[in-house]
Parts: C-alpha cells; sequence; structure tokens
C-alpha cells in the first residue's frame, strides 16, 4: 500500500526574524503570541506549542528560515529577512512618508488668529469696576486680594 501525503492549505502568520537560528521562544514572543518570554517557555515546556507539527517542549529549540510554529490555534511561519533588506524597507516607507511638495508660504494669506471649528471661542470676563478700584503695591504694580 503506497503512503499517499495528502497536501493542506493552512493560513499562517509570518514572523520576519533578522538573525537565524532564531530561538522558539523567541518568535512567540516576536509574534506576540505571549505577553513575554516567560509565558512563552512556560506554554513550550507545557506542550502546547508544535513545530513543523509535532509537540517540541525545547524552549531554546532553534528555527530557521521556513519553520511552522503552531500555538493556541495559530500558524506562525519563520520568514528570515536580511537585516540590510530591512533596513532598505524601512527607508522606502520613511522616504513616501517624508515626500516633499513645492510650497510657498508667501503665496499665503495668514491670519493672526486660527480657529478651530470643533471649539467654541473663549469667553473672557471683563474685569468689574470692583476689582478696578483696588489700590496698587507700588513694588509690584499688582492689586491686593481680599481673600474673606
Amino acid at each position: 500500500m503506497d503512503h499517499l501525503e495528502e497536501e493542506i492549505e493552512i493560513e499562517a502568520i509570518g514572523v520576519e526574524v533578522t538573525t537565524q537560528p532564531v530561538e522558539l521562544y523567541k518568535v512567540l514572543k516576536i509574534a506576540d503570541a505571549v505577553s513575554g518570554g516567560g509565558e512563552a517557555k512556560q506554554a513550550i515546556s507545557q506542550g502546547y506549542v508544535a513545530v513543523n507539527g509535532e509537540i517540541d517542549t525545547r524552549k531554546r529549540r532553534k528555527l530557521v528560515d521556513g519553520d511552522l510554529v503552531q500555538f493556541n490555534e495559530e500558524f506562525y511561519l519563520v520568514i528570515y529577512v536580511d537585516p540590510e533588506e530591512l533596513a532598505a524597507r524601512a527607508n522606502e516607507v520613511l522616504e513616501e512618508d517624508n515626500v516633499a511638495t513645492d510650497y510657498d508660504a508667501g503665496d499665503q494669506d495668514f491670519d493672526d488668529e486660527v480657529v478651530y471649528l470643533d471649539e467654541e471661542p473663549e469667553q473672557v470676563e471683563e474685569p468689574t469696576a470692583e476689582e478696578d478700584d483696588k489700590p496698587k503695591n507700588p513694588k509690584t504694580g499688582r492689586k491686593s486680594i481680599d481673600f474673606f
């Protein structure tokens, strides 16, 4: 009897790493599948994590590009990315975000006051006659205040 391999299609979350091999618990941390390394190590040692279809309890199991990790009903595919390639991609994103446009501020008329549509204008209360009648301190120029 011939053994036929059945092909299964799964959806996996790519976990990009810049070093390989990378330790199993670190892949779970990078993927945000756990809140920290301690949680990752505990899940692995208790047998909740599978690597390439087999339960693995080695926290520091070395993984490389293409390894498949299964944890908490999710699949994570280890993808090695050259650090230089990653830096180049980051620079491309920065360049796209910082595209300069030709703009001459001298062409614009600016008002001294900016009014935001979602804010109501601040009401300024005029001083009452009672406050204006208070004597000023000759040294500071400030008016005296009655507390009681």
